[in-house]
């Protein structure tokens, strides 16, 4: 009896498999299922290609073909490429699939014809005397850091990132990335630092060995069985759920010492990787224990939920809690008989009014703003936990730009003294302080605490009293905790943390991921040009930057277009939108986004009003992906998605900053935080597009954009 085959697929495969026609995407996986039952069957027509290696073709039907690797021994086959008969006969005569002798993993990639057929002695040669930007590094190091041999004399002959740039689709993927990271910057130890190294000579005929290593596993994926099957072709294009790129893997799947922090800008993978994170835990942590997954809002907590479901068994998902951190502290308050309502809003009644006569207590002589207290009891008495005079007056207030004495901190405190008695007997009780409260109750009794790690997403929307809970929730230990985040997206106004200050020691676990798979580079370059001139921290009291990123997709330019008015915005809008739908494209991948509910909901009647369907983004709430109707948010309810293409609508004058936000501001130091704030906004909201970005303005355009607004032709 012939022996069943154990297949794997490319991510190459997947996204040929995504742009077949229908009736050939049923013909592929009637063939899969026969060809994994008895590939020696003669109906499939398993046939060699001449001048492509080991690579083997099946016929899909009379015009296309699938190219599949056949082992030279073993059982796993390698599902490649699928195309018309002439294209995919091409590809494989192109692309070579091997073992990389030094790494172990399994690579497809494209060398150049000359170096198909190179010996060793003839690489030898021609690697001999390199003179290019890789010069330093011998190829046994290129070679480690994922170099295919014949493609040593093209990588030492290159002379520049633009170089590197046009063989990027030929190399493979963790090659690329180690080669980008060393030109900007990275030494060769940091490059293998995290590396797989294989303890042995690596046997370059073991397929299913080679698909087990990390950098396999980040394009291919082993399917064992119809089940599987079908949850990979359903979702082709949603790759993150089955393939981690190496450098996403190795900080997934992995034991850590303690506490790890990773920044990335926007579509570096950061949430993917967190969400990883959280499933490996979960298989791997003792029975008994659970993973919290925290980020900030209800509505990320939402997204995250759904997403983690589609990658996560109901047995995992049993073990993963995903919350937002202000839901479960006033869930684990009630439960500790703790009865008092929480401070979302200060401006919102009853609270509004404890303030106002709080502020009623100021001292003339001090000549402070309004604002100015209210950032001081946010940013220093919150923050800090202030809860004495004697505490107020000892505490650093580095980062605030007015200077205060010790004798003017003691004339200012009697508005937060007030403030705070009041909202007591009112039974309420700002935020941060009931994350103190948690914690303190926590550090008396640990009863019914049944978390072994806590995962953070977006953490820099989180400040220094949530850290210190988290800090008490999960005890210092290994596989802790793992933080996520991106002070470029601070866009819910805290102030900046340090997290050693709160117990968190990060020195030595600390990484940055710095690719980006998800905006094209002409977006993210467009959209990092906002935050330019901007000093972003990196949560732990240094500095970050967008240096050495880089997006490994291309696309159109961003269009910034000014229109005269509301109305002939609109009708671009639905023009737009009705030449896409006219193309076959679906409406649900394109988000229309505006800075506010109500501009928001204007757009959404303009939409309705010209017949173009339209579903706003509900709160609290995942996004449904069914429905072929454009998608509406707000600039903050965006946030944690992505969408083949972004439309941010209204980007004026007078809108774009929020005057709101940035009105009355303390200091020039509080002026720059909102104005930064502000730019955030707009960076994230520019950074869901994964394809296209379109930003529109009407009357004037924002002076964030105005640079880059041209008038809209008429048509």
């Amino acid at each position: 009896m012939t022996p069943r085959a154990r297949l794997a697929m490319s991510s190459d495969f997947l996204e040929a498999y995504a742009i077949l026609p229908r009736s050939q995407q049923r013909k592929v996986r009637t063939l899969i299922t026969q060809f994994a039952a008895d590939p020696t069957s003669p109906g499939l027509n398993y046939e060699p290609i001449q001048a492509a290696d080991n690579l083997r073709s099946l016929r899909i039907d009379r015009s296309y073909r699938a190219i599949v690797l056949k082992p030279e021994r073993g059982s796993v086959h390698l599902m490649l490429w699928a195309d018309k008969h002439d294209e995919a006969y091409e590809w494989a005569r192109r692309h070579h699939c091997r073992v990389h002798p030094e790494t172990g993993a399994l690579q497809i990639y494209e060398p150049q014809e000359a170096s198909e057929t190179a010996d060793s002695a003839t690489v030898a040669q021609q690697v001999a005397a390199p003179s290019g930007p890789f010069a330093a590094l011998k190829a046994r190091q290129l070679r480690r850091l994922g170099v295919p041999e014949a493609m040593l004399p093209e990588v030492l002959d290159l002379d520049g990132e633009a170089a590197l740039d046009a063989i990027q689709k030929r190399l493979p993927l963790e090659a690329y990335e180690a080669l980008f990271l060393y030109l900007a910057g990275d030494s060769y130890e940091d490059l293998i630092r995290d590396r797989e190294t294989p303890d042995r000579k690596v046997d370059t005929d073991d397929i299913a060995k080679a698909l087990e290593r990390m950098e396999s596993r980040g394009r291919f994926v082993v399917v064992d069985n119809e089940m599987e099957l079908e949850e990979v072709l359903n979702a082709p294009l949603e790759k993150w759920r089955v393939f981690l790129h190496p450098s996403q893997r190795r900080l997934v799947e992995r034991g850590w010492n303690g506490p790890v922090r990773v920044l990335g800008g926007a579509g570096t993978g950061k949430t993917v990787v967190a969400m990883h994170r959280a499933r490996w835990l979960a298989r791997t942590l003792p029975e008994g224990v659970r993973v919290l997954f925290i980020t900030f809002t209800r509505n990320l907590a939402a997204d995250i939920e759904s997403n983690l479901r589609s990658i996560c068994s109901p047995e995992e998902m049993a073990r993963i809690e995903v919350t937002n951190l202000d839901r479960w502290v006033h869930g684990f308050l009630r439960r500790r008989n703790y009865d008092f309502r929480i401070v979302y809003d200060r401006a919102r009644a009853p609270w509004n009014d404890l303030w106002r006569q709080a502020l009623e207590q100021k001292d003339p002589g001090l000549e402070l703003s309004e604002a100015f207290y209210e950032d001081e009891l946010n940013q220093i008495v919150l923050a800090h936990g202030i809860t004495t005079e004697a505490e107020y007056l000892r505490v650093s207030r580095v980062g605030r730009g007015t200077p205060l004495r010790r004798a003017q901190r003691a004339r200012a405190w009697p508005v937060f003294e007030d403030y705070r008695l009041n909202l007591s007997l009112q039974g309420g009780k700002e935020m941060d302080d009931a994350y103190r409260a948690a914690a303190d109750l926590l550090a008396d009794d640990r009863s019914g605490i049944g978390y072994a790690a806590a995962i953070v997403d977006e953490a820099q929307d989180m400040g220094a009293q949530a850290y210190r809970l988290l800090r008490t929730l999960i005890p210092e230990g290994p596989d802790d905790l793992f933080i996520v985040g991106d002070g470029h997206q601070r866009i819910f106004g805290r102030s900046r943390v340090v997290l050693g200050r709160c117990g968190i020691r990060i020195v030595g676990r600390s990484r940055k991921l710095r690719l980006n798979y998800r905006t094209t580079e002409e977006t993210r370059t467009w959209a990092v040009r906002l935050m330019d001139g901007r000093e972003i921290d990196d949560l732990d009291g240094g500095r970050d930057d967008q240096k050495g990123f880089k997006s490994l997709t291309h696309g159109p330019a961003p269009q910034v277009l000014s229109f005269d008015s509301r109305e002939e915005q609109a009708a671009f809008i639905a023009r737009w939108l009705g030449a896409l739908a006219e193309k076959g494209e679906s409406l649900r991948n394109t988000c229309l986004v505006a800075r506010t509910r109500t501009e928001r909901n204007r757009l959404r009647q303009a939409m309705e009003d010209a017949g173009v369907p339209a579903v706003v983004l509900g709160k609290n709430l995942p996004d449904d992906a069914g429905g072929d109707a454009v998608r509406l948010a707000t600039m903050h309810r965006v946030k944690g998605l992505e969408f083949d293409r972004v439309i941010m609508a209204s980007v004026n004058k007078g809108l774009v900053p929020l005057p709101q936000a940035i009105r009355d501001p303390a200091d020039d130091s509080a002026r720059e935080w909102a104005e930064t704030e502000e730019r955030a906004l707009v960076y994230v909201a520019a950074t869901r597009a994964r394809k296209e970005l379109l930003v529109l303005a009407h009357g004037t355009a924002s002076p964030y954009v105005q640079a880059d607004a041209g008038a809209e032709a008429a048509s």
